[in-house]
């Protein structure tokens, strides 16, 4: 089904496997090359035939492709977080935006929480695409990543979005999710600045079977490298003759899920479905047909049997947490039993008990909900399917039920028109507008120890709605569109699609272009400076952040020893990204689900390094007996304690084991900058998007060398003398000690692959300090 060769090897233009590294021989590859009139290179001309070397190389402001900077073609946003994000650029110096900006309203739209505030934030967006020359979509048009697919993807083109699920690879577009901090980079005429990364291929081939859609083949491909790490932080190439066969839609709905296996992109090869796709969005010069060239190398391949590929769930609390829904099915109760008490681990709270074992009803399992949406389950073909399938079937009137989410109104208009909207309706299917609420925990939240099976992005337990903390809980598990309409044309009772007879055809698809021409603010290259700002109450300035001292004594203000921590746990989505626009009513919530005493604990450092600036006399009894113990550790006397502390900056840390998969949102970074956060250690970071965040907060992203054992509690206090002027002359190592109530020890800690760029930025104390004219 999914099968890895971690060592890569040969692929003849994206079709033909000539060999992998491990069967490697040279005269077989010449002669292979010799065979098919091609010239004999070597493995380095190999390497810069994918697709993935082409789009960098052509987006590359360096002189060297091995240290990367990139300018992207067009950036996008959501009302998460373009707020902040052209906040961060009015501080920089922002006069107008030099590529086309994005600011669609799909996440916040239907939120009431804090009155006016998400309005407001929208009324915002609109006067800054004005002000600024920007691209404004209105709430319910279409969820990010569906507008960007219909209007904006490009072949050969490259596009960065502040969102993690910035995929648009299957129309032959190199797309990036990072933090909000990288976008203002490029409004500010910088660029992206990373080492080449290592490209993967993703060798596709046959065809999945009836019943199997790109949930399945999404999930199964993340179950098998997610814990594995073997895709982090490189470039999925799709490649192989089974990419022939599917749709664009279907190609898409696997695409948008690469995130989830920790990658920084995706690439397809592209054909007449594509160049198809692009006619019938009314942009045929998008489309440019795209394959790699002669033989390439690709570091790592992952060979795909698509026809072997079965309908496929992702049970709490994360999208590699996979199985087969025939095992599930066959043995519901070990299969559910191993996953509540997995599941129950990760809560960590004795006294809040997940149950999955009681779905099982009469020996099959009953779920309590169905939702259809978003950028990887509202596609036009899903919807038609799940049609396709529930037709002629109800849902009933007992606790479960069905929503379904188009994801832009040109899909709504064509389901209309094709009389796929009566069908689900009849059935007693919900219908919403586009909206990506279902997918972070803003709309059709379960119910407390429900079970909700989704066709969208991510099952996080601090994600969909449920708080922990407050004792409330819900289980949310990810399928495709076509089991969830199998389950609920059987009425609740977990059902693969492949055990459905289905009239699989697909109506051509209608794309209107009015809608948007008649909606949409289209204003790029139109700046009007003139244009004032329209700030609502809750829209605040970023507080001033410090520049990096001679020293730091760090806090630490939270221990967190889980294999994973996801940024929807450092900062939980829902109901509390209203506040995304107010840095410090944001930051109240941090760690909020997780670790609920941190705010109060970081709002103490940072108080702490206040009173700092006041002197060391002037300290109170309890912050000098901190100081005491530290300079006592240290051997620093009396009278050198003042000079030291007015060279020393204090602030608070947060150790984690592996902090920050998930989504890019920079909140996850900011917040914690805001309560006076000065660095994150780590053994290593689940993504570099968050990493990157850190580091454009100002905060520095630590990880302990290797052979250094974690041993930090809260309340301990790390100090690093030298920290400025170690990053200026470009250390990575730097030795730290260690004070607690009955230690001091040293560790040693690494600030590895940091560019010029960003230890400007560090130095600065953020990005903004840096930039700021």
């Amino acid at each position: 089904m999914v099968k890895v060769f971690a060592d890569g090897g040969y692929i003849y233009k994206g079709r033909e496997i000539v060999c992998m590294a491990e069967d490697f021989s040279s005269d077989r590859v010449s002669n292979f090359l010799t065979a098919h009139g091609e010239d004999i290179v070597s493995k380095d001309e190999m390497i810069k035939n994918t697709m993935t070397y082409s789009i960098l190389e052509a987006h590359n402001v360096s002189d060297n492709v091995k240290g990367l900077r990139l300018k992207f073609d067009a950036l996008a946003s959501h009302d998460i977080t373009y707020v902040g994000i052209i906040q961060t650029a009015r501080a920089s110096a922002l006069e107008q935006f030099p590529i086309p900006y994005v600011l669609t309203n799909c996440h916040n739209s239907l939120c009431a929480v804090g009155g006016t505030i998400n309005e407001d934030d929208h009324i915002f967006g609109l006067s800054a695409a004005k002000k600024y020359g920007g691209i404004y979509v209105p709430a319910h048009q279409a969820v990010i990543h569906q507008y960007m697919r219909e209007m904006m993807a490009k072949s050969g083109s490259m596009i960065l979005g502040s969102d993690s699920h910035t995929r648009y690879g299957a129309l032959g577009t190199l797309a990036i999710g990072e933090g909000g901090p990288e976008l203002v980079k490029q409004i500010l005429g910088k660029t992206y600045d990373i080492a080449y990364p290592k490209v993967v291929g993703i060798y596709l081939e046959n065809k999945p079977k009836k019943g199997v859609g790109p949930q399945d083949v999404a999930l199964s491909l993340i179950k098998e490298v997610f814990s594995k790490g073997i895709v982090k932080n490189k470039v999925l190439e799709f490649i192989g003759p089974g990419i022939f066969d599917l749709s664009v839609d279907f190609r898409s709905g696997i695409d948008v899920m690469t995130t989830e296996t920790t990658c920084l992109s995706s690439i397809w090869m592209t054909d007449d479905k594509v160049k198809e796709y692009y006619e019938i969005h009314k942009r045929p010069e998008a489309y440019k047909e795209m394959e790699p060239k002669s033989i390439a190398y690709y570091d790592s391949i992952i060979k795909i049997d698509l026809s072997k590929i079965k309908p496929m769930i992702a049970l709490p609390f994360h999208p590699s947490n996979v199985y087969s829904m025939e095992d599930l099915i066959a043995n519901p109760y070990d299969v559910l039993s191993i996953a509540e008490k997995e599941a129950n681990l990760q809560l960590e709270d004795s006294a809040l008990k997940l149950n999955l074992v009681d779905k099982i009803v009469d020996g099959k399992i009953k779920v309590d909900q169905g939702i259809i949406a978003g950028c990887a389950g509202g596609s036009y073909e899903n919807i038609v399917n799940a049609a396709n399938i529930i037709k002629g079937s109800f849902v009933g009137d007992d606790y479960y039920n069905i929503s379904v989410y188009p994801a832009s109104q040109p899909i709504y208009m064509s389901l209309i028109k094709n009389g796929v909207i009566p069908t689900l309706m009849q059935a007693g299917a919900n219908i919403k507008t586009a909206f990506c609420g279902p997918c972070f925990g803003a709309g059709d939240v379960p119910g407390n120890n429900t079970l909700s099976i989704r066709h969208t992005t991510r099952n996080f337990p601090s994600r969909e709605g449920s708080k922990p903390s407050d004792g409330q809980i819900s289980s949310v598990a990810l399928m495709d569109a076509l089991s969830i309409a199998a389950t609920s044309a059987n009425k609740g009772y977990l059902t693969p699609a492949t055990d459905i007879d289905f009239d699989d055809y697909i109506p051509k698809y209608e794309f209107d272009d009015a809608i948007y021409n008649n909606r949409v603010y289209f204003g790029f290259s139109k700046p009007n400076k003139n244009e004032d700002l329209r700030f609502g109450p809750n829209i605040k300035d970023w507080p001033k952040m410090k520049s990096l001292s001679e020293n730091i004594m760090l806090k630490i203000d939270s221990v967190i020893l889980d294999s994973v921590t996801t940024t929807d746990e450092l900062i939980p989505s829902g109901e509390t990204s209203s506040y995304r626009s107010n840095p410090l009513k944001l930051a109240e919530f941090t760690l909020s689900r997780k670790d609920p005493g941190y705010v109060d604990r970081a709002k103490a450092s940072k108080s702490f390094d206040l009173e700092l600036e006041t002197g060391y006399t002037n300290l109170p009894e309890e912050f000098k007996a901190i100081v005491d113990k530290v300079m006592d550790a240290k051997g620093i006397n009396e009278n050198e304690r003042a000079d030291f502390l007015s060279k020393t900056n204090f602030g608070s840390c947060i150790f984690a084991l592996k902090p920050g998969d998930g989504s890019a949102r920079e909140q996850a970074a900011s917040c914690q900058r805001v309560l006076g956060g000065l660095a994150n250690i780590s053994v290593e970071y689940a993504t570099k998007r968050y990493r990157s965040n850190l580091i454009n907060w100002g905060m520095l992203p630590f990880t302990l060398a290797k052979g250094e054992t974690p041993n930090f509690e809260v309340g301990d206090i790390v100090l690093i003398e030298g920290i400025q002027k170690a990053l200026i002359l470009g250390e990575t190592k730097f030795e730290a000690l260690c004070i607690g109530k009955d230690k001091k020890e040293k560790v040693l800690l690494e600030l590895n692959d940091l560019t010029k760029p960003e230890k400007e930025i560090l130095l600065a104390g953020s990005l903004i300090n840096s930039y700021q004219k």
